[in-house]
Parts: C-alpha cells; sequence; structure tokens
C-alpha cells in the first residue's frame, strides 16, 4: 500500500495538472450529489409536527413557559412541516364538474341554495330578512347608495351600511348597494331575487326592481346616524321637560332635520322631537336616557316629511347633535402626588385605550402608561409621558403580567375581553395602527398564524397572573362595559376613590367613542380562525373561567365560546 501512495505521489509531481484535474472533478461531483439530494428528497408531510399553537386546551407545556417581560415579541416561528392557514380557495378545475352533477348552475334553485349557505355565514353580523320590491320612484331603502359591477359581495354592502350607521343593507341587480333606516316596501316572492353577486358566486344579490334586505345586528354597536345626528332612541317624556330640556320651538312642519339643526344652532348635544314641539338639552340625571321605551310608540309621522317620525307629546324621539358636551372634557394631573399606584391592566387588543378614555372623562384626570406612545400623546393622552411612578396620574395602563411587575402596583383594574376579538383587535393595531386595520396579505400569510400561537397562550397567563399576585384586583370585562357603560364606569371610578359625579358619567356616555374606534364590521369576508386555533383557544378559556370562579367573580361571558 505505501509503495501505491509513493508511485501516486510521484506521478502528479512530475504531472501536477492532472492532479488538480481529477480534483476538480471529485468536488463536482460531491456538490451534484448534494443538489439531487435537496430537491429528491421525501417531503415533509403538513400537520405532522405540532407546534406551540396546537395544543388541546389545558396542561399545555407551552402556556407555562412563556416568557412574558416587557419586551415580549411574537419570535416563535412556524415549524417546516406546519400548513399556512389562511383563506381557503375553492379549485378552480373542479368547477365545471360540479356544475355538470347540479345541471344548469344558472337555476333558481342552484342558486337559491348557495345564497342560504352564504347568509348563514352572515349571521354573527347580520340578518337575512327577505326580498322586497323596489322602483325608482319610491325607493324601499332611502339612506346612501353605491355600486360595484364587477366586485360586489354581501359583505361589503352589509360594511359600508354598517360603517354610516344604518339599520338595514339590500342589494339589487347583483351590484347595487342601499342603505336605510327603515324598510318602505311590501314583499317579493324570494324566487325574484335570484341575481348572483357580481364578486361571489356563493351569495345572490336581489333581482330586477327586487332587494335582498339583511337587518345589521352589529349596527347597534356603531352609532345610527340620521344624516350629522346620531339616534339615541325613543323616550318617555322627563316629569319636569322644561327643566330637563329647558329650550323648546314649536315647528308645524316638523322634520328630523329642522329640530337637530336648531338645537345644534342653540348648542345643545341633545335633540328631542316631540310630535310638532322640538326640545333641546343634556342628559341629566333628570333625563338620563337610559330607559328606552318601543320604537313603535314613537312612530308618528313627521309633518314635514312622509318617511320619518317624530315621536309624540308622551314619547320623545332623541337624536344627539354635533355640539360637543364640555361638562366633562376638561382634564388635569393630579393636584398632589397619589400614594397608591392604580393599574389598568389588560391584553393588548382588550379595549385598554379606550377605557383610559372614559376614566379620563369620568374623573377629569389624566391616566399614564407603563410605556410611551406618542401617538397617543398627540391625540390627548398627555400622562403617557410621565414616568408611570411619577403618582401624577389616576392610573397607569399596563400589558405586564410578571410576578414583579404586578406586585408593583397597589391596585388593579383587570379589563377581559372575548380572546378571539382581542386577537384580532391587537393584530389589527400591529399592522393598521390604533384605528387601521391589518392588509388581508397578513392574514392570508403566516403572520396571523404566528401571532396566534404567540399571543393566545398570553391572553390566558396575563389573566391568571393578575388573579394570582394582584393585591385588590377589580375585573371588568369588555363586554360588560360596552353593554352597561354608565355602572361600569362607576365601579372602575370607585376603586380610583373618587366620587362620581353623575351628571359627568352621562355626558361621559355622549363621549363614550373617543379617537380609537375602529368603525363598521369587521373588515374580512372569511373566518381566520382554523378548528384547531378555536380548540386551542377554547381551552384557554376554560382555564381563566374556572380561575374567576375560584375568585368567587361571576365566569367568563357565554359568547366567548364560538357558537
Amino acid at each position: 500500500m505505501a509503495k501505491l501512495l509513493v508511485k501516486l505521489q510521484r506521478y502528479f509531481r512530475r504531472k501536477p495538472m492532472r492532479f488538480f484535474m481529477l480534483l476538480t472533478l471529485y468536488l463536482a461531483a460531491g456538490s451534484l450529489v448534494f443538489l439531487h439530494s435537496g430537491f429528491a428528497g421525501e417531503p415533509t408531510v403538513p400537520g405532522s409536527q405540532r407546534g406551540p399553537g396546537a395544543g388541546e386546551g389545558p396542561g399545555l407545556p407551552y402556556l407555562g413557559v412563556m416568557q412574558l417581560s416587557r419586551g415580549f415579541k411574537a419570535a416563535v416561528t412556524m415549524p417546516e412541516g406546519r400548513r399556512r392557514h389562511g383563506l381557503r380557495f375553492k379549485s378552480t378545475s373542479k368547477e365545471p364538474v360540479e356544475r355538470g352533477k347540479a345541471g344548469d348552475y344558472g337555476s333558481t334553485r342552484s342558486r337559491a341554495l348557495r345564497s342560504r349557505s352564504g347568509r348563514e355565514k352572515e349571521e354573527d353580523r347580520a340578518r337575512y330578512i327577505g326580498c322586497y320590491v323596489d322602483n325608482t320612484r319610491r325607493r324601499t331603502l332611502r339612506g346612501v347608495s353605491f355600486f360595484d359591477y364587477k366586485k360586489m359581495t354581501v359583505f361589503r354592502c352589509q360594511d359600508n351600511c354598517a360603517e354610516r350607521g344604518y339599520l338595514y343593507a339590500g342589494l339589487e341587480f347583483g351590484a347595487e348597494c342601499y342603505c336605510g333606516h327603515k324598510v318602505q316596501a311590501s314583499n317579493a316572492s324570494e324566487s325574484e331575487c335570484n341575481m348572483e353577486c357580481k364578486g361571489e358566486r356563493s351569495n345572490t344579490c336581489g333581482g330586477v326592481n327586487r332587494l335582498s334586505i339583511y337587518r345589521l345586528e352589529l349596527a347597534q354597536e356603531s352609532a345610527r346616524r340620521y344624516g350629522s345626528a346620531i339616534f339615541r332612541g325613543c323616550f318617555r317624556r322627563p316629569d319636569n321637560v322644561s327643566i330637563a330640556l329647558p329650550v323648546s320651538q314649536l315647528m308645524l312642519n316638523m322634520s328630523v332635520d329642522k329640530c337637530v339643526d336648531f338645537c345644534t344652532e342653540k348648542e345643545y348635544p341633545l335633540s328631542a322631537l316631540a310630535g310638532t314641539a322640538c326640545r333641546c338639552g343634556f342628559p341629566t340625571t333628570l333625563f338620563t336616557l337610559h330607559e328606552r321605551e318601543d320604537e313603535q310608540l314613537c312612530a308618528q309621522k313627521c309633518a314635514g316629511e312622509e318617511f320619518e317620525s317624530c315621536g309624540t307629546a308622551e314619547y320623545l324621539l332623541v337624536y344627539q347633535t354635533q355640539v360637543q358636551d364640555n361638562r366633562c372634557m376638561d382634564r388635569r394631573f393630579l393636584p398632589t402626588h397619589a400614594k397608591q399606584l392604580v393599574a389598568l391592566a389588560s391584553f393588548p387588543g382588550a379595549g385598554n385605550t379606550w377605557a383610559r378614555h372614559l376614566i379620563e372623562l369620568a374623573t377629569g384626570f389624566y391616566t399614564g402608561s407603563y410605556y410611551f406612545d406618542g401617538s397617543l400623546y398627540n391625540k390627548g393622552f398627555k400622562g403617557e409621558r410621565d414616568h408611570w411612578r411619577s403618582g401624577r396620574t389616576i392610573c397607569i395602563k399596563t400589558h405586564e403580567s410578571g410576578q414583579k411587575e404586578i406586585e408593583s402596583f397597589d391596585s388593579a383594574i383587570l379589563l377581559i375581553r372575548n380572546p378571539y376579538k382581542a386577537l384580532m383587535a391587537e393584530f389589527n393595531r400591529k399592522y393598521g395602527g390604533h384605528i387601521g386595520f391589518a392588509a388581508h396579505a397578513h392574514w392570508k400569510g403566516k403572520e396571523w398564524p404566528e401571532f396566534v400561537a404567540n399571543y393566545a397562550p398570553w391572553w390566558a397567563t396575563h389573566t391568571l397572573d393578575w388573579l394570582r399576585y394582584g393585591k385588590k384586583v377589580l375585573v371588568v370585562h369588555f363586554e360588560d362595559l360596552k353593554r352597561d357603560l354608565f355602572v361600569q364606569l362607576q365601579r372602575m371610578v370607585g376603586l380610583l376613590g373618587i366620587a362620581a359625579c353623575e351628571d359627568r358619567l352621562l355626558c361621559v356616555e355622549g363621549q363614550k367613542d373617543g379617537n380609537f374606534k375602529r368603525s363598521g364590521l369587521r373588515k374580512l369576508e372569511y373566518d381566520p380562525y382554523t378548528p384547531e386555533m378555536r380548540k386551542m383557544i377554547s381551552g384557554y378559556i376554560k382555564m381563566v373561567d374556572t380561575a374567576l370562579k375560584l375568585r368567587n367573580l361571576s365566569g367568563v361571558p357565554d359568547d366567548y365560546y364560538p357558537r
């Protein structure tokens, strides 16, 4: 063997070029083998690896090891073999086969079945009420309208009407959308509303002079508007009406616009129609706007507008004008430094900024923050610039959930929100700003599943940590705050040690939205949560529900669980 090596060494010493050629061929062959193995290797099976987001509820080890410090970032990446969850597209190659099986895919029966399926998907935001007659002389829905002869969908129409505060959305000719507060026409046969939407074949968008009409169930979360005024409801006339609504004017040719314009000119935030009388005032303890009556009691036609209601002498139809109620707009820093630090704690996306807005209006004092957000400071949250330990603010915003951070506060208001909505809200904020929306590319890309895998466990640990380490914790559900703002805000102000002025709290109700509210329905035409995500989140909801009940508190609201 040694003699052979000596001979090779002498050979290549005489012919060095041959040695380099042989070496080059060897390296080239190795490279080709490597590339081949890269392209021809066995593919991974989607779903074969389970990441932290694929858990099954309580007992997940991932929940216990999350690092939830102040500098928390979504740094976990998706496993290679894991499926990217996004919008599910139907295969276009199957369409001709399916159409062949179903016969004429343009038939009324086929479209009706697809339309019913589409309507079921819309149940969480609107309710289909039927097919109605419509014509250019007497419009069924007399609000705004818009058209899109290429991409009209049921959701687009509903969303645009909801953003403008209308109660009803109707579609006609497959491409026309009409909004309104009342349906002023007779029913038509369902078979007459059989035209496919221009932007989706899975649903129908009315017919020739026929409207497919939906009642927007979520429109009540947004303000119902009549022009520039916000509809507040039908109310019984207060006992001391001349004190509760001090300014009045008799209008024989009454209409909503005339009464609203009159009260706006007099600089009052409330406009109340009482038949032929228009009254103006403020919400006070004499007229709280808390006890609504059936709107049919106020359904007396206006003398000056046939299709509007103007209330009666006993039941007033109330609108909020564009005049700002300044009784609760003054804010300042605490006159003396606070001896105790109160946290306004929440998971991101749970409405912390909105709660700060409400607290500042209700107390008249600025709120602080554990962080610093320049955009919030520029919008009027002047306590944002102060150090959180300065003692000059009434409470401190925080998203922290570690024991050390929690024990830094003497008491806390813990704001909890439905995780499905909180996650979407925070995702929108992260990719679209405080009042913007994430782009569809983010929802359909890898960002959304990675975000859910990281943030869903944090939603649970945040609440569990505050319940465990918090010294004095007042739990407020975001949904209860929206539903019964006056009572919940009283509880929050009570913990802060401020004597709540009822007139000031009533003023807050009229200014409750502030500058950080996303308008309209959610901006997605599909459910972003996969079954795996829902299974994981449901497990975390049960954990939080159990922890609340162990503290003798009411559990999570029923609507936290998906239908």
